[in-house]
């Protein structure tokens, strides 16, 4: 079964919420971190008590009730979670999650979620085979979430009928042969660049860029959770680490340089998210520069740094790929055209950083993807993790 995963239990009103604690501590067992989010309804078969004691995290039931102050609740348990596992799923959260209905804690922590979503139909026989709700089911399907078969038995209405919650490790069979199906990129060694590089001009001052690291922390997890063995080469960020990745620190353009070359051969290929300082001083001062009081201005010269994606264009096997970012503020697709052809690469993400809403330090992002034979596809606006997804996704393809 799968380990080292941050899991958002979802519970909804049931009489099957007893089996949920099973699943809770199984999970656990195995060494996932579990959050669970309860329905009102929930909690008139098993108190939240029962859940924060097997689980050791505070149990979320109202979308208002007392959270970090600098964080928005259902935003903050969407971002933070590897995976979201409904269990049981009444016909109403059902209805909700069709729908896109966010009216209570549970409702809004689906519709904000961007993880791989399980949902386990649990019902009376009659409720699970309403033409609504089995319409309701097939979206759901449509939408690429995974929807477990309900199991067949004893119901509490007295007879016996399809409605009931499978048992809790059939439930995590289910989910973890799910996950390995997803692993497009199992055995494969990928390297990731992130952030924005510094080159110093004096022991105080350096010259550098907006990046934040965002984009590429996100595609190294998104790699990670399909399997690749990650490794994520970071310039100046202060981004939280998260598990099932190697992240090495860098400060400076030549400082990546080595780390990619060093560790290139040996991967099956180099994601270069990272915005890398074109130029740097040719000369660092061992001091502080200091004013001149006559004088008004202050002359560097600047020398070209490694062009660090078209060196390993150059080197690259047959059997490996590039992928390389342009981040432009202008001429965007002429620019990215350019560059996919010099540096011999796989596919160019090209994204205007010019703009505010979709550039450097923001949580969404819109890129247009370019192939070498002039193929494209430009994203709709999305948060960086689903824009991370995409592009896995289409690198799985590749050889």
């Amino acid at each position: 079964m799968f380990s080292n995963k941050q899991v958002t239990l979802i519970v909804t009103g049931s009489i099957a919420v007893y089996k949920s604690l099973t699943l809770v501590r199984e999970l656990i067992k195995n060494n996932n971190r579990v959050r669970v989010v309860m329905t009102t309804a929930a909690t008139k078969f098993v108190t939240p008590l029962a859940f924060q004691t097997l689980s050791k995290q505070r149990v979320i039931v109202d979308e208002f009730q007392d959270y970090d102050v600098d964080k928005v609740l259902h935003i903050d348990i969407a971002d933070s979670t590897d995976l979201t596992i409904v269990a049981p799923a009444s016909a109403n959260i059902i209805g909700k999650l069709a729908n896109g209905i966010g009216d209570d804690a549970a409702s809004t922590v689906l519709l904000a979620n961007h993880a791989p979503l399980f949902v386990v139909p649990t019902m009376n026989t009659n409720m699970l085979e309403n033409p609504a709700n089995a319409r309701n089911l097939r979206t759901l399907a449509a939408d690429g979430i995974h929807v477990m078969d309900s199991a067949t038995g004893f119901l509490a209405e007295g007879y016996s009928g399809k409605g009931r919650m499978p048992e809790p490790t059939e439930i995590l069979q289910w989910v973890s042969n799910t996950i390995d199906q997803s692993q497009v990129l199992k055995g494969r060694k990928i390297i990731v660049t992130a952030g924005g590089t510094r080159e110093p001009i004096d022991p105080v001052r350096y010259i550098t860029n907006h990046s934040s690291g965002k984009m590429g922390f996100a595609i190294a997890k998104a790699a990670a959770d399909a399997g690749a063995e990650v490794t994520l080469i970071a310039a100046n960020t202060s981004l939280p680490h998260f598990d099932g990745v190697s992240v090495i620190s860098v400060v400076t353009a030549r400082e990546m340089a080595a780390e990619v070359t060093k560790r290139f051969a040996e991967a099956d290929g180099l994601i270069m998210s990272a915005a890398i300082a074109d130029f740097r001083p040719e000369t660092v001062a061992d001091h502080k520069i200091k004013k001149v009081a006559d004088e008004d201005k202050m002359t560097l010269t600047m020398v070209k740094n490694p062009d660090i994606v078209k060196s390993i264009g150059k080197v690259k096997r047959a059997d490996q790929f590039v992928v390389g970012f342009a981040a432009e503020t202008n001429d965007l697709m002429a620019n990215a055209n350019k560059k996919i052809t010099s540096k011999n690469l796989d596919l160019i993400v090209a994204n205007d950083v010019g703009n505010k809403k979709i550039g450097f330090n923001s949580d969404q992002n819109q890129v247009t993807l370019i192939w070498p034979n002039g193929e494209t596809k430009k994203t709709s606006v999305e948060t960086k993790s689903k824009v991370a997804e995409e592009l896995i996704k289409i690198i799985a393809e590749f050889k």
